[in-house]
């Protein structure tokens, strides 16, 4: 059985991310929402995993594609407010874009699938 990278990535920017929520100094809605759209994608791609077709499959993606753009948002304010330093956020923004990069392709060759 191959390794899911999707969920792997997913989980683990919800698990860093979670993470730093419970050390940074910010704005607790800051906190809250990135907290949310992190955990969102996780859970989005989890539940991908499981959709009762090819249509609730690709729906979640698009959710959870959505969730790491509004997640990279997050991170740059936690970034520019001084919340975390430059490299955990090109860290993190970097496990966005890998894990952006891989949902467009999900929904891309399930929207073919479609047609």
């Amino acid at each position: 059985m191959s390794k899911n990278y999707l969920l792997i990535y997913s989980e683990q920017l919800a698990v860093e991310t979670e993470l730093i929520c419970q050390s940074v100094k910010a704005a607790s809605n800051t906190v809250f929402q990135i907290r949310k759209s992190s955990s969102s994608i996780y859970a989005n791609i989890r539940e991908a995993n499981y959709g009762q077709s090819k249509a609730d499959m690709l729906s979640k993606f698009e959710i959870a594609l959505k969730e790491c753009n509004e997640t990279e948002g997050w991170l740059q304010l936690l970034y520019r407010t001084g919340g975390i330093d430059e490299k955990t956020y090109k860290n993190k923004r970097n496990l966005c874009g890998r894990i952006r990069r891989m949902l467009i392709s999900s929904c891309k060759t399930l929207k073919e699938d479609k047609e």
